[in-house]
């Protein structure tokens, strides 16, 4: 039986909708003709979701498993029901529906990872193995469900599976910055020393060229100091996303006075909007690739504040996203060593 491309034929309830804002879909592991039957042996999950359910039960680890897996057969799916979001997974492809036999680049056996969101994708955990912490990654035993429609990259043989996991896992953040900054344009990055802040301050920094600045924003002294390292960034300054004012106040220090063209947040927590907003020039544009980013507040907050400017959500997806994602890991020697230090 052939199901709809977009997957509508797996959504239990609402009826009508697609599965992405579904409360539940189906996670039954017998698939339709046009499905993909994946071997999952890892989730990455995304991390506002992971910093709220770790918030949740005092980052006790069996109590997260517990929560992810009754997420999941809650819902059919790994979203959160706070933040809505996801994240993705890695796994070896184990069946292909006949309807996609030869139609696609793929084959039983092949490592992939989704780049489609968990919030979409019909997931069953059969165990939890482990949990690391420190990269939101979880090991599990189960299977998933790709549709038609869904997409994925084949893991490259010239770096690890882990390490390109980590980069994928945010490949729509510099992808989509390789697409926004132009040459001698000022760029500030809220949260500039994770995973994507990292990234999008390479591919800004390469972008703006040396007319251009980009400045990062973390948290601590520690951030600064690795982010300095890594050659990314014009400047770094130390501030706490969530006042507006005193982000302002630091970032437009840092730009010789001046409001930047393009700002990109990066952050995990929430009430960040404003401090996205205020640094950016009228005309300017705001890129939220964070998920834990309320359309309300962003919308509303810039017309409190008479901003006439351009708001993009953080799209996970653009044309070749992991091509120019992983592009960067094997362009610079440093960004890679730092990211194999971290996430593998």
């Amino acid at each position: 039986m052939k199901g709809c491309k977009y997957g509508t034929h797996r959504v239990i309830e609402p009826k009508g909708t697609l599965p992405q804002p579904a409360d539940k879909i189906s996670n039954d592991m017998n698939i339709f003709s046009n499905e993909i039957l994946i071997d999952v042996q890892a989730l990455n999950v995304d991390s506002a979701s992971f910093t709220q359910i770790k918030n949740e039960v005092n980052g006790d680890k069996e109590k997260i498993a517990s929560r992810i897996k009754e997420i999941v057969e809650m819902k059919g799916k790994m979203q959160n029901p706070v933040t809505g979001s996801g994240g993705m997974l890695i796994g070896t492809i184990e069946k292909i529906g006949e309807d996609l036999e030869g139609k696609i680049d793929l084959k039983v056996g092949d490592k992939i990872a989704t780049l489609v969101s968990l919030s979409l994708t019909p997931l069953k955990i059969d165990e939890i193995i482990d949990i690391k912490m420190d990269i939101d990654r979880v090991e599990i035993k189960g299977k998933a469900v790709l549709f038609e429609s869904g997409i994925y990259a084949k893991l490259p043989n010239d770096m690890s599976e882990t390490l390109a996991l980590a980069a994928l896992d945010v490949a729509g953040a510099p992808a989509q910055t390789a697409k926004l900054v132009k040459p001698g344009e000022s760029v500030l990055i809220l949260g500039a020393a994770g995973k994507s802040g990292m990234l999008c301050c390479y591919e800004a920094k390469k972008r703006v060229g040396p007319t251009g600045r980009v400045v990062g924003l973390v948290r601590n002294e520690e951030s600064k100091r690795k982010l300095m390292e890594l050659g990314v960034v014009d400047d770094v300054i130390i501030a706490n996303a969530q006042m507006p004012v005193e982000v302002m106040e630091m970032s437009l220090n840092a730009n010789k006075g001046e409001e930047y063209d393009i700002s990109i947040n990066c952050v995990n927590v929430e009430n960040t909007e404003m401090s996205s907003i205020l640094p950016v020039k009228d005309g300017g544009t705001v890129y939220f690739f964070s998920m834990a980013t309320s359309f309300t507040k962003s919308a509303l907050g810039a017309e409190g504040v008479g901003k006439d400017i351009n708001m993009i959500i953080g799209n996970g997806y653009t044309k070749g996203h992991a091509e120019i994602t992983l592009a960067i890991l094997k362009e610079s020697e440093i960004v890679r060593k730092v990211f194999e230090e971290m996430y593998i």
